[in-house]
């Protein structure tokens, strides 16, 4: 809920053409970026919004017209906004510093730009922490077709992760120490609690194991105590979203958080998923699904009964929650179903799966002591002096690296082959689901025992291009330093790095080898990504891919967009810090150096 002197004013400055799209110009829009308060019902703080309001608002256009955005910048500091899986010119991508100079203080920048597909995107500010302060809306495309499925109503389901301290503020608590925010950090009673089920030397070593790596296995949220929202309305505020029993409800959710994923379920209903990321995908029935940051999926839910069903959305750290309500009149709520149990890294999460390791090149490391792995613990990796291995840091994860890593004597720890590793073990058939590394702590399951969606069930409506092979691969290792809050690919961070250069007409094939106990949603702006899930033509098209930790996965881009594009992690926290790269199209119809050499990349 938003509070803001100027919201009336804003909200009036809105075009009429997004209030009322009949009676007005077509395809031109107005925006104004302000300093608001939000409100949570748990915390007040200042913040960004859109037209007087977080989330700012709905824009709805039409496949095939041409729109006009103005975008008047009523900040103190300059501001952006990205067309988040837009497919347009590189100059209207809102990236500063790499599609333009950004919006200064008092100036209006005009957008203009073909909108040449449909579905559900959003919008945001691509400038310093601006958008976890709550510079977001959402964007809602009309099909110029009749669709492939059936719906009688839609509502937006915008969610995101407000914390009551600053964009900012987060960024150089997370520098000091990158457990800030942790708040399920283990203590002396989990460890009882543990010795019961596993035994007391089995656990033990479990928390040696971790503690000699200076890792958590539940460092999986890195910034909690955030309040979680639906359309900018926490639980209290019950955001609710009306139907008619009987009629077909298209739900259009979309993750707008700065860096929690949520596990979305309404009990008591299933949901038709029938689209990812704005293409349309053949339907799949789920009782529950997983949304990656900056994700989006559009579902179909069928709702027969007179009652109030929850839209229930937890972290996938299981530190909050928020409950919306689909209800057939006004003033129901429904019931807040409990945070489960929270999940548990493993050591498979780590890359480290013991069936995984390359023994045969392991050299000087002594594993004739290894018990079998439980509980995904890895509780006696012996050095040649009989010590614990210690030291191991979040970005010794580097396994293409490791021979920099010392043992207790001095002597350099070899043998430990990126291959060796297990990440490749993210190929087709490996596991259940494939995206997530066998034994994994962060693989999912459905609250009733039902149906999980997985990217493995995601299949394209229709072919967006020829199947053809790839003309290269480019590998991107995703590393990071936990400890100094550093994140980078390839070990190199952005301001160090060379853009990643491509030839219009090429295809692509990205290879995202994670290397960090995180997950990882990695967003290609300007152009598609074809995700490989072994399924050829048929393969989902989306824009972000979420690698999981410990995997390798594989995702296909035709280059068919001349420019200057973005790349980077979409946690707001780990592209700051290093985990993205400019990527530069080279050639195309009606491009040159020239067109884009006056925009420095940093």
């Amino acid at each position: 809920m938003i509070r803001n002197t100027l919201v009336f004013a804003g909200l009036f400055g809105l075009s009429v053409s997004v209030l009322n799209p009949a009676v007005a110009e077509a395809g031109e829009y107005n925006l104004t970026v302000d300093r608001i308060t939000i409100d949570t019902g748990e915390f007040t703080r200042s913040g960004i919004g859109y037209n007087g309001a977080s989330p700012g608002p709905v824009l709805r256009f039409k496949e095939g017209e041409d729109v006009t955005i103005n975008v008047t910048n009523n900040l103190s500091e300059p501001t952006s906004i990205h067309w988040h899986g837009l497919i347009l010119p590189f100059d209207q991508d809102g990236v500063p510093g790499i599609s333009y100079d950004g919006i200064a203080p008092g100036e209006t920048f005009t957008y203009r730009f073909p909108i040449v597909q449909n579905g559900t995107y959003w919008f945001h500010s691509h400038s310093g922490f601006q958008e976890p302060d709550g510079a977001y809306g959402a964007i809602a495309i009309e099909n110029a077709k009749r669709e492939p499925f059936r719906y009688d109503r839609e509502h937006v389901i915008q969610l995101t992760d407000a914390h009551p301290h600053s964009g900012d503020r987060v960024m150089r608590n997370l520098k000091m120490s990158a457990d800030y925010y942790n708040r399920q950090q283990q203590t002396i009673g989990d460890f009882f609690s543990d010795s019961k089920k596993m035994g007391f030397g089995a656990t033990l070593n479990d928390r040696l194991a971790w503690g000699n790596m200076r890792m958590m296995k539940n460092d999986i949220e890195d910034v909690q105590g955030f309040t979680p929202l639906i359309n900018g309305q926490s639980t209290q505020q019950n955001w609710t979203g009306l139907f008619e029993p009987g009629e077909r409800v298209r739900l259009r959710l979309i993750n707008s958080s700065a860096m929690a994923y949520f596990d979305i379920r309404i009990p008591g209903l299933k949901m038709t998923v029938v689209q990812a990321d704005g293409n349309n995908v053949q339907p799949v029935t789920v009782d529950e699904l997983r949304i990656a940051v900056a994700e989006t999926y559009d579902v179909i839910v069928h709702p027969k009964e007179d009652q109030a069903y929850a839209v229930f959305a937890e972290s996938m750290g299981r530190t909050a929650s928020v409950r919306g309500t689909l209800a057939p009149r006004e003033g129901m709520i429904a019931d807040v179903p409990e945070l489960r149990e929270d999940p548990a890294l493993t050591m498979a999460d780590m890359g480290m799966a013991h069936e995984g390791m390359d023994h045969g090149n392991m050299g000087t490391m002594d594993h004739s002591n290894m018990p079998a792995m439980e509980n995904g613990s890895m509780p006696s990796h012996t050095m040649p002096d009989g010590t614990a291995m210690k030291g191991m840091k979040h970005e010794g994860m580097n396994h293409g690296a490791m021979p920099s890593h010392t043992m207790p004597n001095g002597t350099a720890m070899k043998g430990m082959t990126h291959e060796g590793m297990n990440h490749g073990a993210m190929a087709m058939g490996t596991s259940e689901d494939s995206f997530y590394a066998p034994g994994s702590g962060l693989k999912p399951t459905a609250a009733n025992g039902g149906k999980f969606l997985s990217y493995s069930d995601l299949r394209a409506q229709k072919p967006l291009y020829e199947d053809r092979e790839a003309t290269r691969e480019i590998e991107l290792r995703l590393t990071g330093n936990m400890e100094r809050y550093i994140w980078s690919i390839n070990d190199v961070k952005m301001s160090d790095a060379e853009p990643i250069v491509l030839k219009y007409g090429e295809r692509v094939r990205f290879k995202f080898v994670n290397e960090t106990m995180m997950s990882h949603p990695m967003h290609l702006h300007g152009m598609w990504s074809i995700l490989d899930t072994g399924k050829g033509k048929w393969d989902p098209i989306k824009h972000v891919v979420n690698v999981s930790p410990g995997t390798t996965a594989y995702m296909e881009t035709e280059v068919d967009a001349p420019g200057q594009w973005a790349f980077h992690c979409h946690l707001s926290y780990h592209a700051d810090s290093g985990m993205f790269r400019k990527v530069v199209v080279e050639g195309g119809p009606q491009s040159t150096d020239a067109d884009f050499g006056n925009v420095s990349g940093g």
